[in-house]
């Protein structure tokens, strides 16, 4: 029920802005030379019910750091984008064993272009490079016989760890919106042969990896999208989107990343913010992973 009320959330939001967003203005005017710019915010979430409530209900506390950091470099007619975006977080419960994750992301962006259009809008020959991994291990949790929460490592820093690199073709839209595409795409996919390894593994059931191995090899196409807007006054919405299909091995399973942000500023330091993210990854989980996360947040801009 509440997947459907996020997603009929974002379409209306989206709708909205589509049909009343006008341009952000005249074609962004740059200097050559660096322009560096960095983000620091700390979101927090706390309920807590006391012995008397009968409406139910677990004491929780909630915490996520996410830092974003964007590096760009002009030099006439070429241009190159890094960002380095972290995020972390965790909940503690009432009465649970365990102290659990709610995000752990790291995630190095970085494209270089040469323009070969100017207008409205801008339009490079590129190259592209983008890693992803965690900082901290991931656990999946379970029961046992006596009915006590026990926890099983799934995940850590670099297993998985994804690397891509590709040429490609970036257009650019002001700051509102930025396409890359890139049909010859290499994909390297690393792991811990710890996770590969025992007579029970099935090749490719941990992140495709086969048995005793610890990478994967792929050739593909890949489309990295961002896409930002205003919704209205100190509310703003940030998406991106991730699309990877592999031409080796079963090119239909298309590999989705969709991760949607609404910032609703309250004044320079304090905001609020919605997090929706949805993942598709045949090699990992044969379905949509979701994650959603609110929050009163703490901000730092550089």
């Amino acid at each position: 029920m509440l997947m459907k009320i996020w997603m009929c959330l974002l379409l209306t939001l989206t709708s909205i802005t589509l049909i009343k967003a006008q341009d952000a203005g005249d074609k962004d005017v740059t200097e050559n030379g660096w322009a560096n710019t960095g983000k620091f915010q700390f979101l927090f979430n706390q309920s807590a019910f006391n012995a008397d409530w009968t409406g139910g209900g677990t004491s929780s506390i909630a915490g996520s750091l996410a830092v974003d950091v964007d590096l760009v470099y002009t030099e006439d007619r070429i241009a190159w984008e890094n960002s380095i975006s972290a995020e972390y977080g965790l909940t503690i419960q009432e009465d649970e064993r365990f102290t659990r994750k709610t995000n752990d992301r790291i995630e190095l962006n970085s494209v270089v272009g040469y323009e070969v259009r100017e207008n409205d809008d801008t339009a490079y020959y590129s190259f592209f490079i983008n890693a992803m991994t965690q900082a901290t291990k991931g656990y999946v949790y379970s029961k046992n016989d006596d009915g006590e929460v026990t926890r099983t490592e799934r995940t850590n820093m670099f297993s998985p760890g994804y690397f891509q690199a590709g040429p490609g073709f970036l257009y650019k839209k002001n700051k509102m919106l930025t396409l890359n595409v890139a049909p010859s795409t290499a994909r390297l996919i690393l792991v811990d042969d710890m996770f590969t390894s025992g007579e029970d593994y099935e090749d490719g059931s941990y992140f495709g990896v086969d048995a005793g191995e610890t990478k994967r090899y792929e050739l593909g196409a890949s489309i990295n999208a961002m896409y930002k807007f205003k919704i209205m006054d100190n509310i703003t919405m940030d998406n991106k989107l991730l699309i990877y299909s592999n031409y080796l091995d079963k090119p239909g399973n298309v590999d989705i990343n969709y991760a949607t942000n609404i910032n609703m500023k309250v004044n320079d330091y304090i905001s609020a913010k919605l997090i929706f993210q949805a993942i598709y990854d045949d090699n990992a989980v044969g379905a949509f992973q979701i994650r959603e996360v609110s929050g009163l947040g703490l901000n730092y801009t550089l």
